[in-house]
């Protein structure tokens, strides 16, 4: 409580905060080496995308995706971060290519879809200059926790991205501190808008299951839909 109250005062609040971020960075660093040995070694290990992939959450996302695709005219997709395919699974994408930084998701998907000529899935690291109608982002920006490896996500996203580009995330700095080591969230549209002046943001959907303490039942992210000017 003491640390929230002096966070406030004017010059001596921001100081606080950012002895206070450094710390939390500190305290993460012995627990979590980087986002993609976390994910990398996740999957190795059986795990899956995370809750937001499944039940009414994935069908959230699949809903507000499959309107955009109805009422616009994209025929080609791609993600970054697909993770084992659930998601996938229940977007009409007509076209469609994933990217995942880890080998196992990716061979986890193509064996589930295999035979599926309109889906097609990749390493990361094989990502060339490829241009999409569409470029999309769900749960993944807030697992960035390296600037660098943030900071280079976007400039894929958006360069990937002909059209449009959808992202699922949340989009603040705080209660940083109150969630897993893998979890850092950031005000993206900031860096979006300083960064991509040639898009701008043209819809942002509430969640229709916010974040209310259950990570199983909501999710602290909203949709936010740019377009290209």
């Amino acid at each position: 409580m003491f640390l929230r109250k002096i966070k406030t005062l004017p010059l001596v609040g921001p100081l606080v905060k950012r002895i206070h971020n450094q710390y939390l960075l500190r305290k993460r660093s012995k627990n979590f080496k980087s986002s993609t040995q976390f994910w990398t070694e996740k999957y190795v290990q059986g795990g899956h995308s995370g809750f937001g992939s499944y039940n009414e959450l994935a069908e959230f996302k699949a809903d507000v995706i499959n309107e955009l695709i109805k009422q616009n005219n994209f025929s080609t997709f791609v993600e970054f971060g697909s993770g084992d395919g659930n998601q996938v699974k229940l977007i009409d994408y007509p076209n469609y290519v994933g990217y995942d930084i880890s080998e196992v998701a990716v061979e986890m998907c193509r064996e589930h879809f295999k035979g599926q000529d309109n889906r097609d899935f990749r390493l990361m690291s094989d990502y060339g200059s490829e241009k999409f109608d569409v470029s999309i982002s769900l749960d993944v920006i807030f697992h960035l926790v390296e600037d660098d490896v943030y900071q280079s996500y976007l400039k894929t996203l958006f360069g990937a991205a002909e059209k449009a580009v959808i992202i699922y995330s949340s989009n603040n700095e705080e209660n940083t501190d109150n969630y897993y080591p893998q979890v850092r969230h950031r005000k993206f549209t900031a860096d979006v808008e300083a960064m991509f002046p040639d898009f701008f943001l043209e819809t942002h959907i509430p969640n229709k299951y916010p974040y209310k303490g259950n990570s199983l039942t909501g999710s602290f992210a909203d949709f936010y839909i740019y377009k290209r000017k």
